[in-house]
Parts: C-alpha cells; sequence; structure tokens
C-alpha cells in the first residue's frame, strides 16, 4: 500500500509538471525568460563548480588559499547583492541582471589574461562574490512577475528545474575545450559564450508584456 500509495503521488505530480510545461508555453515571454536563465545560470554554477579546480591545477595554490578565497566570494557576496538590489531599484531586475552578466565576462576575460598569483585569485574570487547573490536573487525576483497568480509553486518547480535540469551542459563544454585545448585558461574563457548568449536572449525578454501574459502588474522597473 505505501508502494502504490507513492506512485499514486508520483503521478500525480508527474501529471501537474506536465500541465505546468504545457502552461508556460501559453506565456511566451515567461518562456524565453526561462531559456535565457537556463543559459546563463548554467555557466554561473560551472564558475562556481570549477574555480577551485582553476586555482589547484591551473595556479597550484594550497588548500589553505582556496578555503580563503571561497570566504572572500562569501563575504563580498552579502555587500554585492545589496549593491545590486540598489541598482535593480533604479534600472530594473532586467538591466540589473544584465549588468552582472556583462561583470562575469569580464572576470573570464580577467581570469583568462590577468590572474596568475594568489592575490590575483583573491581578485577574481570577490569579483564572482559580488555578482553571484545579485544574479541568483534578482533573477527569482523578476521571474516573479512573469507568472499567475495562485500558481507560484507549480512556475517555481519549473524554475527549479530549469536550474538544475542543464547543470551538466557548462562542466560538459568546459571539459571538451580543456580535452581540446589543454589549456585551463582558454577553458574557462569559453564559458562567455553561454553568459553572451543568455545575455542576448535575455535581452529580447518584454518584462511588461510577461507581466500582462501572467495577469499581474509589471514592475515600476523593467
Amino acid at each position: 500500500k505505501h508502494i502504490e500509495g507513492g506512485g499514486n503521488y508520483m503521478g500525480a505530480a508527474l501529471k501537474q509538471l506536465a500541465a505546468s510545461l504545457r502552461e508556460i508555453t501559453r506565456l511566451p515571454m515567461t518562456l524565453r525568460f526561462l531559456i535565457a536563465y537556463l543559459i546563463y545560470n548554467d555557466a554561473i554554477q560551472t564558475i562556481i563548480t570549477l574555480a577551485a579546480q582553476f586555482g589547484q591545477e591551473e595556479l597550484k595554490l594550497p588548500v589553505s588559499a582556496l578555503t580563503t578565497a571561497i570566504l572572500i566570494a562569501q563575504f563580498v557576496g552579502v555587500v554585492g547583492a545589496l549593491g545590486f538590489n540598489w541598482i535593480a531599484a533604479r534600472v530594473g531586475n532586467k538591466h540589473a541582471i544584465l549588468l552582472s552578466l556583462a561583470t562575469y565576462c569580464g572576470v573570464l576575460i580577467y581570469a583568462y589574461g590577468f590572474v596568475s598569483s594568489q592575490n590575483d585569485f583573491y581578485i577574481m574570487s570577490a569579483l564572482v562574490g559580488a555578482v553571484l547573490g545579485g544574479s541568483q536573487a534578482l533573477s527569482r525576483s523578476l521571474f516573479s512577475f512573469m507568472i499567475p497568480t495562485g500558481h507560484e509553486a507549480e512556475y517555481y518547480s519549473i524554475y527549479e528545474i530549469s536550474d538544475r535540469g542543464t547543470s551538466w551542459l557548462g562542466p560538459l563544454f568546459f571539459g571538451v575545450a580543456l580535452q581540446m585545448t589543454g589549456n585551463y585558461r582558454i577553458s574557462i574563457l569559453s564559458l562567455i559564450i553561454f553568459f553572451i548568449l543568455g545575455m542576448a536572449v535575455l535581452w529580447t525578454v518584454d518584462v511588461r508584456r510577461a507581466s500582462a501574459e501572467a495577469g499581474n502588474e509589471p514592475p515600476l522597473k523593467s
């Protein structure tokens, strides 16, 4: 009975998810935002995952330095999140996210051409921390304007799937680039493609139209 009940719950959950996926196709701007998020967030997660590997394998940093870099990123992340909230209040969430993605592009260029010492790696960690919290929080906040009231749980389940479902693409792309070039710096820089493509898709998202399609009031700044 327990297994049967579990199967029923699983079946109901899958049916609800399928219904939500069908519903979101009727919200083209919301779907477009999710595609943009899927692309650029995968690159963000890859940077978080592989930064320590870059420091250890390419720069030959000790574990103590890698631990310090993580602490720096977390500390700066708090300030960065507040800073990006301030920016979003003035230019809108979408443009603040675009700014954070452009900053990530700058970080990758910095890692490729300028990071050669422990202090350089600390600066890179601080830059990542400065934009990490802001980009994540603002993306979730922007999505909230694009979903119908009363259906938050099912739409955020799709959001989480888009967050986790393609998390292998960035590492795979990095791994292929590393295998082809044998160079960590080129492999890190190659992730800029995800940010540029994600920015291009996000730029075409009409936040006011997305809010109207979902039956919501648009944000004051979009």
